[in-house]
């Protein structure tokens, strides 16, 4: 049995097991961990708990110490670093005539690495711009283009709904997200309406889509004649949530009688 402890590297980034062995940690402790690029700064998610070596897949890198005074000014020198590559960058795109947005540059740990997140319409050829940031800052230098949906999760916002973005404040990992789940809530089918911030399907459409799913299957179809307040009529639509539908009786006009269950 090894003792393994959850670490987060950004507020809503992926959770990674740890060894933290002898290591007495609390959810929102501060720890150095081994990586696979180096030393990095954490921030403990789950607590620790005993868990069968042959259950993971890959040998678990362990917990090298907690973080102390030195590592938050490292973290603070790394900032200043980041804000300064991003305007030397910004302003060498825009003399290339790169037709690409950069959006976020994030530093590793120790500071030897710097890596330039942007996204673009099709492919960059920035090698240029790599020989120009190489010589300027002589360390490590990674560009990663992304998809839209990631900018939006690593910019935040705020979104139509006046609350900050799900995707930057509570989701891990995106799920898929289709047309089908707004016509299964009978939202309206308007892009404006069912996109968020980075133009895609806002992920908040898959929320309740299974609620819905499971209510329908209990709720009359539209066609049936049905009699409703002692006249007869067809089902021309029904609200799921309020539990009722709307009836077009043989005399024309409309009614909306509530279900019984």
């Amino acid at each position: 049995m090894k003792k393994v402890v959850g670490v987060r590297f950004k507020p809503v980034g992926k959770i990674y097991n740890f060894s933290c062995s002898a290591f007495v940690l609390d959810v929102g402790d501060h720890v150095i961990v081994e990586t696979e690029q180096g030393l990095g700064l954490a921030v403990v998610s789950t607590p620790p708990s005993f868990c069968d070596e042959k259950s993971s897949k890959t040998p678990l890198k362990r917990v090298f110490r907690l973080a102390d005074e030195e590592d938050f000014l490292q973290r603070k020198k790394n900032i200043e670093a980041q804000k300064k590559a991003y305007a030397f960058c910004l302003k060498h795109i825009k003399e290339l005539g790169l037709r690409m947005n950069l959006f976020s540059v994030e530093s590793n740990f120790e500071g030897n690495k710097l890596t330039f997140f942007f996204t673009a319409e099709g492919r960059i050829d920035f090698r240029q711009l790599v020989k120009i940031l190489v010589k300027e800052f002589r360390i490590r230098i990674e560009m990663r283009q992304v998809g839209i949906r990631n900018q939006a999760k690593m910019c935040g916002g705020i979104g139509r709904c006046g609350r900050e973005l799900c995707c930057s404040s509570f989701i891990s990992k995106f799920e898929p997200v289709s047309i089908r789940m707004a016509k299964e809530q009978g939202l309206s089918l308007n892009p404006t309406k069912i996109s968020g911030l980075c133009g895609r399907l806002m992920c908040c459409l898959t929320f309740e889509v299974k609620t819905y799913g499971g209510l329908k299957k209990e709720f009359s179809k539209t066609g049936p004649h049905v009699t409703a307040s002692a006249d007869k009529g067809i089902i021309t639509s029904g609200k799921i949530i309020s539990n009722s539908v709307t009836v077009q009786p043989d005399n024309g006009s409309k009614t909306d009688p509530k279900l019984t269950e």
